[in-house]
């Protein structure tokens, strides 16, 4: 991510610090200011504070030193929010579901069972693809409606013809 002057300044401010408190000599301190000045991303500028403290460190031998992050978080990379993986079973009952007309409904139990299993696991982890295990549901529990349906008017026309 781009580099805004006020990131600029915060990272001349930790140098100066750093300076001030006998961590960089006078080169080095020059060479790193004229650094961040011509830095363009947050990288270039957290490569330069890395190793200084990012505030006041205590003077006491036993003061036990709070825990501070090596680098302030307008240095960090901006983190990107991990959306939750689509449940697996979820999936197949969804293609079960689907493919069910072209096996002549031998997927429709498949499907059946996957999408009880997969909103099952939804509840629990909180993944994604509710919608996709109902789907699977919905078509499967169709499939075996059809069957159903054929067996019984079989049924009735052999109970009819004797």
């Amino acid at each position: 991510m781009r580099a805004s002057h006020a990131d600029r300044e915060r990272a001349v401010d930790v140098l100066k610090a750093g300076f001030a408190e006998g961590r960089l000599g006078q080169p080095e301190y020059e060479q790193r200011i004229s650094r961040a000045y011509q830095a363009q991303t947050h990288a270039e500028l957290q490569m330069l504070v890395a190793d200084l403290p990012q505030g006041p460190v205590p003077q006491a031998q036993f003061t036990p030193r709070p825990a501070v992050p090596a680098v302030p978080a307008t240095f960090l990379p901006m983190q990107m929010p991990v959306a939750p993986a689509t449940n697996g079973s979820a999936t197949g009952a969804l293609v079960c579901g689907l493919i069910g007309p072209f096996t002549w409904g031998l997927t429709s139990i498949p499907a059946v069972i996957l999408g009880h299993k997969a909103r099952a696991e939804i509840r629990r982890t909180g993944e994604r693809g509710d919608g996709q295990a109902v789907a699977g549901l919905v078509l499967g529990w169709l499939g075996i409606g059809a069957w159903a349906l054929f067996f019984l008017v079989m049924v009735l026309l052999a109970v009819g013809r004797s």
